[in-house]
Order: C-alpha cells, then sequence, then structure tokens
C-alpha cells in the first residue's frame, strides 16, 4: 500500500492546511477543545466556516460512562478525538475498573463515537502519539492487575489503542473514515502530571523552571495541522486506518520497541488486535 505524501510539514499550521477551504455547514465536535491544540484547531476551523462544538467537562467527561452517554448533539461531519490524560503518576481506576489513561484517551472516545449520529461518509481523527512506539495493548492486563504499573507504558498502551480504534472503525462503521496522528511535541496542559525533572529531561523546561521550545517543539497552531489535515482536507478524503506523523506525512509501519523514533508499530495497525480491542470496549460498555 503506498504511503500518503502532503504538500505540507512540520512547521505548517492548521490555517495553512485550511487556506481556500469553505466549510459551511460542517458540524464538527472536537474533545479537549477549549484549549491547547483542541482550541487551535477550532479557531482554524471556524475561520473557514465550519460549526465547531467543544464541550467542557463539565458537559463531557470521558473518564465517566455516565457522562458519556448522556452527551449528544447534533449529527456531526467530524469527530476529532482530541482530549487525553498523560503519564497519571499512580495506578487509577475508573467507576467501571478501567485504567485511567486507557479509559479517557481510549475507552470515552470509543462510546462517544459509536454512539454519535454521524452523516454520511464522517470523518474520525484520533490525536495519538509516538508514544504508541514503546507499548502496545497488553491484552493480558489491560489495567495492571498483575504488572507494575508504569505511567509511560499505560500512556504508550493508550496511544495504540487510540490507533488501533482508528483502525476498527473503517471496519466496523460502514461509510465512516477514520485516521491517527501524532502532533509532535507541543506545550499543552497534557503535560500537568509530569514532574519538572521529568521536564527538564525532555527538553521542555530550563533550570529555573521556564517553559522552552527546544529544538522540534511546534506551536499550537503547528501540532493542530495535522488534525485539521485529518478532519477536512480534500487530501484525504477516502482513507481510513492510516497513521500520520508529526510531519504531516503518513508514518511507515515498523517493528514497535525502544529504538525507534519515528514511524507507527505494526502492533497498532493490526488488524486482528483493532477487531479484538474493539470487542473489549463494546462489552465493557454493555456491561458498565
Amino acid at each position: 500500500m503506498t504511503r500518503i505524501r502532503t504538500p505540507f510539514t512540520a512547521e505548517s499550521t492548521a490555517a495553512e492546511v485550511l487556506a481556500g477551504l469553505d466549510l459551511t455547514g460542517r458540524r464538527i465536535l472536537i474533545t479537549g477543545g477549549t484549549s491547547g491544540l483542541g482550541r487551535a484547531a477550532a479557531t482554524a476551523l471556524r475561520e473557514r466556516g465550519a460549526e465547531v462544538v467543544t464541550p467542557v467537562r463539565g458537559e463531557l467527561d470521558l473518564a465517566d460512562m455516565d457522562s458519556v452517554e448522556a452527551f449528544s448533539t447534533d449529527e456531526l461531519d467530524v469527530i476529532i478525538a482530541n482530549a487525553g490524560v498523560m503519564a497519571v503518576p499512580e495506578r487509577r481506576l475508573t467507576k467501571i475498573g478501567w485504567e485511567s489513561q486507557l479509559a479517557i484517551n481510549f475507552l470515552g472516545h470509543f462510546r462517544l463515537i459509536s454512539k454519535a449520529a454521524l452523516k454520511p461518509e464522517a470523518r474520525i481523527v484520533m490525536v495519538s502519539s509516538g508514544a504508541q512506539l514503546r507499548a502496545g495493548v497488553d491484552f493480558d492486563d489491560l489495567h495492571f492487575e498483575s504488572r507494575p504499573y508504569d505511567p509511560w507504558v499505560a500512556y504508550s498502551q493508550s496511544k495504540a489503542a487510540e490507533v488501533l480504534l482508528a483502525v476498527a472503525l473503517g471496519r466496523h462503521r460502514p461509510g465512516v473514515t477514520a485516521n491517527a496522528m501524532t502532533p509532535g511535541r507541543i506545550h499543552t496542559n497534557l503535560q500537568r502530571h509530569l514532574d519538572p525533572a521529568t521536564m527538564r529531561a525532555m527538553g521542555a523546561m530550563d533550570d529555573d523552571g521556564n517553559l522552552i521550545h527546544a529544538e522540534g517543539f511546534k506551536t499550537p497552531e503547528q501540532g493542530a495541522a495535522g488534525e485539521v489535515l485529518l478532519a477536512v482536507s480534500p487530501l484525504l478524503e477516502g482513507v481510513t486506518g492510516r497513521y500520520f506523523d508529526e510531519d504531516n506525512q503518513e508514518a511507515a509501519v515498523v517493528p514497535g520497541g525502544p529504538e525507534p523514533s519515528t514511524g507507527v508499530a505494526e502492533w497498532s495497525v493490526d488488524p486482528a488486535a483493532a477487531d479484538r480491542l474493539w470487542e473489549l470496549a463494546e462489552e465493557a460498555v454493555r456491561t458498565r
């Protein structure tokens, strides 16, 4: 399968990706759309005429299945699954017993998307991360009941699950296309659980505690470019089950593990794993 190439780069902004498009009449839901990447994407989409819904947490709490079940909207053209949590320092479980990062990043979005009123040929965008390269979904111990809890392994698992959801949606929701992407490194509220030592090790903070934009860091407007590319660009019409990197290009499929720094892990795009995770999520929702 030929990898998709676009005319955009890591430096492209959401406004540049959307230049010349008329999005009047498009209705788009963005989770986590009130700050950071989500807000940057929402602003750019609105400037091109789209109606953008950005629910606050009081309206939609992805960790709470009752909240997700109660949330509803009119028919949607696009859902951008942008909200997320990273590196929660201790193991936390939701009311239905799911590890919190997997619950918020994956399961909450799974249920939101699966119950949504979607227009024909709707698009879904899963905002994942390069962390999906580090660990796949451990089907034998999803919630760290047997293995020691590790904040980064849990995060990586949840981000691999998001890519698998993009793969599964194209297989289980006829007419819907879904793709995943990584925005790259950006200062947002996603880093709220990281301590100063970790931030300094990531090159994101100086010794005085000030946030810094080291080489390779993007602005929110640049990070949002990939979100809007997958959401509305004609270049991605009919495309599903793919993963795009921080350069706004389809990524190569590579073996996962500690070494790769780019690409999408084989375990993140495995159709059999995608189907298995879909079935587990459906069962979790049914028995919540």
